[in-house]
């Protein structure tokens, strides 16, 4: 998919203070690789896990640190820096560098940049877990992104402290595919938009839950098709199997509870595509040990209470609704009527309609047969793959934003 769409291209690269700095030098060879010029700024602290020398080598221009250099500071280098920069990309983008961004403080050289920015940010986030799952930091994700900031990560992993869990910084290459996508010259470059996909696991105790068949495979290949045509894309995704697109920042959740938290903090959108299939109940009585199964005891009782409806939520906001908004309805029988009904009770604009219940797999194959159902009536798509399903929705999309 990328190219040679790089070269040329400025990129004021940000290194903060963390042990995932060290990933930093093979994004600027990937960068260099690219036909890019890298031009790095490094915190005092990030000077702490990588030498300005390697970085310099690598990126083949001295490091700027110092705020107070009188032979670069003369006439106000660093907000030139940012003038000539055709994107700035924060690596890793620590919860202290994420802060000040989000609370306009600038009292070194790389918060002062980032506030005198005139040009798009993508960030690569990385801390200890509970750092990332901190309320300030996710209040601080939130106001960047409806800043208008790009996000790609975090993943989810071992940390350097011993810990699992997400805050481990993307890999070098899915930065790569983020700042590419941000260079697109499609039909929905500047566009946001927020695709949901997969099953969601509603936990019963330590190792069971309610689940469903969805593998995400329709969900990451309409993503696929939408960075393609330039959008930029939040994926937020549940426990699938289906590979996660490059060039989408991935939001990784597994309940729907923690699905309409991750929607909720993506902030505004232009478009929202719902093609996750949300469990409709979670357990209520969740059981924090196994429950175990023994001869005279009673099945246990499970409390289900349902779940929140993401796509009714968003279809129905008073104020920053999305200006097309698309969910899916996985139909055993009456499939038109069903999901027609459906639309209309959401309150979304378009809905993908399929039958899951017939002869071929759709829920875990990588076909599909869709019909296409807004406020025009009922268009039936053809059976395609997946992916096919996928691009001709991403320029339906591209069509009705124009």
């Amino acid at each position: 998919m990328w190219g040679a769409m790089l070269a040329g291209k400025n990129i004021l690269l940000i290194i903060g203070g963390g042990i995932a700095a060290y990933k930093v030098l093979e994004l600027i060879r990937l960068l260099g690789k690219s036909g890019a010029k890298v031009v790095p700024v490094m915190t005092k602290a990030a000077e702490e896990f990588v030498t300005p020398l390697s970085v310099s080598a690598l990126a083949g221009v001295p490091v700027r640190s110092a705020l107070f250099n009188l032979e670069d500071e003369a006439e106000m280098g660093h907000i030139q820096l940012t003038r000539d920069a055709d994107i700035v990309v924060v690596a890793p983008a620590t919860a202290d560098l994420i802060a000040k961004m989000a609370n306009g403080l600038a009292n070194d050289m790389a918060s002062t940049l980032l506030i005198a920015r005139n040009k798009q940010v993508l960030l690569a986030p990385a801390m200890n877990v509970a750092m990332w799952g901190n309320a300030a930091t996710t209040r601080n994700v939130a106001t960047l992104r409806e800043d208008g900031c790009a996000f790609v990560g975090p993943d989810e992993g071992d940390m350097a402290c011993g810990e699992f869990g997400y805050g481990r910084m993307a890999e070098p290459d899915a930065i790569l595919a983020a700042i590419e996508a941000r260079f697109s010259e499609g039909p929905l470059r500047g566009k946001r938009i927020l695709v949901t996909s997969g099953p969601t696991h509603e936990p019963i105790d330590p190792v069971r839950y309610i689940a469903n068949r969805s593998s995400g495979l329709q969900g990451a290949e309409i993503a696929r098709a939408l960075v393609a045509l330039g959008a930029e894309v939040d994926f937020v995704t549940g426990p699938a199997e289906a590979a996660r697109p490059e060039g989408a920042n991935v939001i990784e959740v597994e309940t729907a509870l923690e699905m309409a938290a991750a929607v909720e903090a993506a902030g505004k959108q232009d478009v929202a595509i719902f093609a996750a299939a949300v469990a409709d109940w979670r357990v209520a009585n969740t059981s924090e040990s196994k429950m175990k199964k023994s001869a005279g005891r009673a099945f246990p009782e499970l409390e289900l209470i349902e779940n929140p409806d993401i796509l009714a939520t968003v279809s129905q906001r008073s104020t920053g609704r999305p200006s097309l908004v698309i969910g899916f309805a996985a139909e055993t029988n009456d499939v038109i009527e069903n999901a027609t009904a459906k639309r209309l009770r959401k309150g979304c604009d378009w809905i993908l309609a399929n039958d899951v219940g017939g002869e071929r797999a759709v829920m875990g194959g990588p076909d599909n047969q869709v019909v296409l159902i807004s406020e025009k009536g009922a268009e039936k798509w053809p059976w395609m793959s997946k992916k096919q399903v996928a691009e001709a929705l991403a320029l339906r999309i591209s069509e009705a934003l124009t």
